[in-house]
C-alpha cells in the first residue's frame, strides 16, 4: 500500500464513528480503481519501452532477453489444458515480436541461436487448440523462426535440424490457419533450399513421406479453399524435393493429380514465377514426357498464356 496514491489510503473509522469517506462510495471506488489501472498500464508501457532500449545496448541485452524469456515461460501452464486468455496471449506475442527483431539482426542472430532461444517457442508450436489466442501465439512464434531462416544462413539451418522444428511445422501445416500454414510451409521450404536440409529430409523414407503426405493433404484442401500464396510455397517445396533423385522418383507416384490436371489454373494465372516452378516440377518427375503430353504449348498454354 505504500506505493499507492495517498487518495487510496482509506482508514475505515471504528463502528459508530464518523460517516464513511466519500472514497468508499461505489462511484469513487470505481474511479480510484480506474486510476490504478491507468498507472499500471503506464508502468507496463514504460517497462516495454525500456526493454526495447535495453535490447539495443550490448551491456543490457542479456538481462533484457532474460526478462523476455520469463514472460514467455510464464504462460506454459496455460498451454495444457488450453486455458490461455487473450490478454496473456497478447503479452507474450509482444515479447515474441521483440525476439523476432533480435533474430533478424545480423549482430544478434548467432547469439540468439547460441542461447537456444528458439526452443522456448516450441511448446507454442506444439499446441492444437484453434482458438484465437493460441493461433496468434503459433503465428507469432513461427514469425520468429521465419525471420531466422529468411537470411539463408547455413548455421541457422544446422541449428534447426538438430531440433524438432520440422515435425512442429508439419503439425501447423496440418491444422493451422491459412496464414500460419503459409509461414510454416515457408520455413520448410527454406530448410529444403539448403543442401544440408534437403539431404536431411530425403535421407530416410520416413522423413520424406512425412513431408510429402502433409504437402499432398494441403494441396487437396486448397481445392475447396484456394490460396495462391500457400500454393506457391507448396509447389516450391515439391520442386526442391525433385532435385533429389530418390525423392524425384518417389514423386512420380505421390505427386497430387491436382498439380497435373490444371485444377489450379485460376490460382496461378497471375503468378508466372509459380507457373514456371510447376512446369519445371512436372518436367523433372516425368523426364519431360508429362509436360509434352499436355495441350499444344505445354503448361503455359494450359494455364492460359
Amino acid at each position: 500500500m505504500a506505493n499507492l496514491p495517498t487518495s487510496l489510503s482509506i482508514n475505515s473509522p471504528p463502528y459508530g464513528g464518523p460517516a464513511p469517506s466519500p472514497l468508499t462510495t461505489p462511484a469513487a471506488a470505481a474511479a480510484a480503481l480506474a486510476a490504478v489501472a491507468v498507472q499500471s498500464k503506464d508502468r507496463k508501457m514504460a517497462s516495454a519501452e525500456q526493454l526495447v532500449l535495453d535490447l539495443c545496448d550490448p551491456e543490457l541485452r542479456e538481462n533484457a532477453l532474460l526478462d523476455l524469456s520469463k514472460e514467455i515461460v510464464s504462460i506454459y501452464p496455460s498451454l495444457s489444458p488450453p486455458t490461455l486468455s487473450p490478454g496473456a496471449s497478447n503479452r507474450v506475442c509482444n515479447a515474441l515480436a521483440l525476439l523476432q527483431c533480435v533474430a533478424s539482426h545480423s549482430e544478434t542472430r548467432v547469439l540468439f541461436l547460441n542461447a537456444h532461444i528458439p526452443l522456448y517457442l516450441y511448446p507454442f508450436l506444439n499446441t492444437t487448440s484453434k482458438t484465437r489466442p493460441f493461433e496468434y501465439l503459433r503465428l507469432t512464434s513461427l514469425g520468429v523462426i521465419g525471420a531466422l531462416v529468411k537470411v539463408d544462413d547455413p548455421d541457422v539451418i544446422s541449428f534447426l535440424l538438430q531440433t524438432e522444428i520440422i515435425p512442429l511445422c508439419l503439425r501447423t501445416m496440418e491444422m493451422g490457419s491459412e496464414l500460419s500454414k503459409t509461414v510454416a510451409t515457408f520455413i520448410v521450404q527454406k530448410i529444403l533450399l539448403d543442401d544440408v536440409g534437403l539431404r536431411y529430409i530425403c535421407t530416410t523414407a520416413e522423413r520424406f513421406f512425412a513431408v510429402g503426405t502433409v504437402l499432398a493433404n494441403m494441396v487437396v484442401s486448397l481445392v475447396e479453399q484456394p490460396s495462391t500464396r500457400l500454393l506457391k510455397h507448396i509447389i516450391r517445396c515439391y520442386l526442391r524435393l525433385s532435385d533429389n533423385q530418390r525423392a524425384c522418383e518417389a514423386l512420380q507416384n505421390c505427386l497430387p493429380e491436382m498439380l497435373k490436371d490444371g485444377t489450379f489454373n485460376n490460382c496461378l494465372r497471375d503468378d508466372p514465377a509459380t507457373r514456371r516452378w510447376l512446369q519445371q516440377l512436372l518436367h523433372n518427375i516425368s523426364g519431360g514426357s508429362l509436360v509434352s503430353a499436355l495441350q499444344p504449348g505445354g503448361l503455359e498454354h494450359m494455364l492460359g498464356n
